[in-house]
């Protein structure tokens, strides 16, 4: 049975080229480990992706990472490659458009 972690996101960072988001994983067994994610800040400026989106998707890619690895990745930085920034768009977009329902006219009375 694996054992559970917690995964807490710490806050960002701004680099002249990317934009490094930092996160704690606790667990019992290890304790706590730092893990660094960036994502380049050309793909914000390009409006690839949206700011608020940004500690979502870093997120997602540790819990995927943690997971793959039985909660002991390798490494503790990670880049976000455009096949993420795709895969979380694809995965969002569709969504986004469920969600838009356009207002009813209203009757005349």
């Amino acid at each position: 049975m694996s054992e559970n972690v917690n995964v807490q996101y710490v806050g960002f960072e701004s680099k002249a080229l990317v934009r490094e988001y930092n996160f704690l994983v606790r667990q019992a067994s290890s304790g706590t480990r730092e893990f660094a994610l960036t994502i380049v800040n050309e793909a914000f400026s390009s409006r690839r992706v949206r700011y608020q989106d940004g500690p979502d998707i870093c997120s997602l890619k540790l819990h995927r990472e943690l997971a793959t690895y039985a909660n002991q990745p390798p490494q503790t930085h990670y880049r976000i490659s455009e096949v993420d920034l795709d895969e979380y768009r694809d995965s969002h977009a569709s969504k986004a458009a469920n969600g838009f329902r356009p207002r009813k006219a209203a009757k005349d009375l």
